[in-house]
């Protein structure tokens, strides 16, 4: 995403949109930009903008005269002026930036809005998770931080040393050049995307060694880390299992979700 200098006012609407902080405007230049490095493509300031097309001059003019008599003359704050806002023709790698990024597009991989997983609140289809087994859903960048991805490479890599099965129809996943090894492409290193969501599958008496493992690992990575714990209920809706064992790890435990079990198998295993 990109501002158009020659639309755009300055108005400063669109700086409280991004969830990056990745635009700005230049005092000197008295226009707004986009910092490339932190933009991750989700479109929210393209979207979440209405756009009335003024003229960028005449709008300028009106802003300089009140601003010479002193008074304010500032668009709606939901409102792009001038329609200043230009999407790029976007290519390999930057495009995973939006696949990750930007909820109304399908990732390549999975055919899935948003970051392309269906994650373990499907599980009642899928039967991703057996009994006895626990799924992780391990959530790096939201809300509003971003995560990069040679920093997500290094909890893959503790993941995959510690044995562990990668969902495989996870979006994070389908870019590993060596799932064996939780070896992210190394074309995609140097992006940078909105969120990701790696998933895992253990025995459930592996659990708390899951958990200490990302303590561990999110130490060395500038981002924020969301741990989602799936464990299959008993035929009376309870699980007493896994929650008494994160209880001990200090949390309070709160359900997401509970599938019903009213889907109908449709995936292969």
């Amino acid at each position: 995403m990109h501002i158009d200098p020659n639309k755009c006012v300055a108005c400063g609407n669109c700086t409280y949109v991004c969830p990056m902080g990745a635009i700005a405007i230049d005092p000197i230049l008295k226009r707004a930009a986009v910092n490339q490095n932190e933009c991750v493509e989700c479109y929210s300031c393209f979207n979440g903008l209405s756009q009335e097309h003024l003229n960028p001059t005449f709008v300028r003019a009106v802003r300089k005269v009140f601003q010479t008599l002193r008074l304010r003359f500032d668009p709606e704050p939901d409102v792009c002026p001038t329609a200043a806002f230009q999407p790029d023709d976007l290519t390999w790698p930057r495009t995973v930036r939006r696949a990750f990024s930007d909820p109304r597009v399908p990732h390549e991989s999975t055919g899935v809005h948003g970051r392309g997983t269906e994650e373990v609140k499907t599980n009642d289809v899928s039967g991703r998770v057996g009994v006895g087994e626990v799924g992780f859903t391990i959530e790096f960048g939201r809300p509003g931080v971003g995560v990069w991805f040679h920093d997500l490479q290094k909890m893959c890599w503790a993941l995959a040393k510690a044995d562990v099965a990668f969902e495989k129809k996870n979006p994070v996943t389908s870019l590993m050049s060596d799932v064996a090894s939780g070896t992210i492409r190394e074309d995609i290193l140097g992006e940078k995307v909105l969120s990701a969501i790696v998933e895992i599958k253990v025995p459930a008496s592996r659990t708390e060694e899951i958990v200490r493992l990302v303590w561990e690992i999110e130490k060395q990575m500038d981002t924020t880390v969301a741990l989602g714990v799936g464990a299959r209920c008993d035929v009376f809706g309870n699980e007493n299992a896994i929650e008494p064992i994160l209880e001990k790890l200090g949390y309070q435990p709160q359900r997401a979700k509970t599938n019903i079990g009213l889907g109908r198998e449709t995936n292969a295993s």
